[in-house]
């Protein structure tokens, strides 16, 4: 929209990703998959990233057939030299959604060095290696400091409380917080923005086995005042926001999507 005949007071325009660059994570399904459409939907280039090439090219196929513009990327986040060539072969960066990541729900001395081991490995050592890739390719374009970077490391509510047989998930969540403050401070006089979104529990294919269960379903309900299960969109929705410029004064914070159970 031209600027000129923009109305007093229309801030739609702050919510568009047109000319943007973005990579996200974990793709090729859940939270990684809806975000990477709702982002092309807002007008950015998008780079989807994940193992499983079926995934992601039905993902691409979807952003296609909507009339956006989007790219599979075959790539294992836990591996860092893969990770840094797919990051530098992009031909630009603006916006890094850190999305994958992994669960082991288990009872804590049940864990085994294994279990410690993988989960580690992805929601933390690959995030920070993801990051870092990303923010070299930001700072490889000082033409695009005026507009900015933007990195979103999706966490969960998990990051904000502690819950039973998960305490390896709210170890690596925790620290993804306390890691997007720090990166938020150093990388402010480079103008690049670094948030969380913190979802809740959400209604997906994934989870339904999960709630399934009576006894799992009502220790959720009764934690969640709005007393119902996030969605995807409203996760998605959230990325685009944070990632444009509406929130061009955000950073360094978390955004928690998560119907009020860590208000309590």
């Amino acid at each position: 929209m031209n600027s000129s005949v923009r109305k007093p007071g229309d801030v739609s325009h702050k919510f568009r990703l047109d000319g943007r660059a973005a990579l996200v994570t974990g793709a090729g399904r859940g939270i990684g998959r809806s975000a990477a459409i709702a982002l092309a939907h807002a007008g950015a280039e998008v780079w989807l990233a994940a193992r499983t090439q079926s995934d992601l090219d039905s993902a691409v196929t979807e952003i296609k057939a909507g009339g956006g513009r989007a790219h599979a990327l075959v790539c294992d986040v836990t591996d860092a030299a893969a990770v840094n060539r797919a990051v530098a072969s992009l031909p630009a960066l603006d916006v890094l959604v850190n999305n994958a990541g992994m669960n082991i729900p288990e009872p804590f001395v049940n864990v085994s060095e294994d279990h410690l081991d993988r989960v580690l490995d992805l929601n933390i050592r690959a995030l920070f290696i993801t990051a870092q890739a990303a923010v070299k390719k930001m700072l490889e374009s000082p033409e695009r400091k005026a507009r900015g970077g933007v990195v979103i490391n999706i966490t969960s509510q998990m990051g904000h409380v502690g819950a039973p047989t998960r305490t390896v998930y709210c170890l690596t969540k925790h620290a993804i917080e306390g890691f997007t403050k720090a990166l938020a401070v150093e990388l402010a006089p480079n103008n690049i923005r670094v948030n969380s979104i913190a979802p809740t529990f959400l209604e997906t294919p994934m989870t339904a086995p999960m709630f399934a269960r009576p006894e799992f379903a009502k220790w959720v309900m009764e934690r969640i005042p709005l007393g119902r299960l996030g969605q995807l969109d409203e996760v998605a929705a959230a990325v685009v926001f944070v990632a444009s410029d509406a929130a061009s004064l955000m950073t360094g914070t978390s955004l928690v999507i998560d119907g009020g159970w860590t208000a309590q």
